[in-house]
């Protein structure tokens, strides 16, 4: 495993996008058991990307442009009813004193939809993984997968740090009125401009 490949998977992992800003959202609004539940959905979400990648399937969203926006699409719509649920009072951000029984395998599978219908996850991970295994290596499939399971464990890690991050400052988010307005809309805004970024991708 070289450090290379590990000091690239983070700085991927910690970068802003759809996962982290769900997890975020997660953590202030429902607490660190939701948060932990978003954390793990979105790091399921993002192996059907891995497995396409291994396999190849990747290649068919890059070079079929019908493929590629019917999920781009998919992904850009979800993201919009994302944000219009993050604005609603009684939305996803809705916080209020006592945390809710929510199921947590609801929560899950959100966060595996946010990064599931993310057409340029799969087409990262092709061009991503190869980069580390050389022309010689014995057993790459083997190599794929153990390059993969680091990547998601990175993934659930950091994710859980960000969402608990989020759960520990709660308190002081719902006994200010005005904070959870803001929030709702900077979460909103942010789905927004993630939609908009992928509506513009291009294969």
């Amino acid at each position: 495993m070289s450090i290379e490949f590990l000091i690239t998977s983070f700085i991927i992992v910690v970068s802003p996008g759809t996962g982290v800003v769900y997890t975020l959202a997660t953590g202030l609004s429902q607490g660190a058991r939701a948060s932990v539940a978003a954390a793990f959905g979105c790091t399921v979400g993002i192996v059907p990307h891995m497995a396409a990648a291994i396999m190849g399937l990747a290649a068919i969203l890059h070079t079929s442009a019908l493929a590629f926006h019917i999920f781009k699409y998919a992904g850009v719509a979800y993201l919009l009813y994302m944000a219009w649920n993050a604005l609603r009072e009684n939305g996803s951000l809705k916080v209020d004193e006592e945390v809710a029984e929510r199921s947590t395998g609801r929560i899950a599978l959100t966060g595996i939809l946010v990064n599931i219908l993310n057409p340029k996850l799969s087409i990262f991970f092709l061009a991503f993984l190869p980069q580390f295994i050389s022309t010689g290596e014995a057993y790459p499939l083997s190599r794929m997968l153990l390059l993969s399971g680091v990547f998601m464990v990175m993934t659930f890690v950091v994710f859980v740090g960000y969402g608990l991050f989020a759960a520990s400052v709660r308190d002081k988010v719902i006994s200010r009125p005005a904070v959870m307005t803001w929030m709702r809309r900077t979460f909103a805004g942010a789905f927004v401009l993630l939609g908009v970024r992928l509506a513009l991708a291009d294969r």
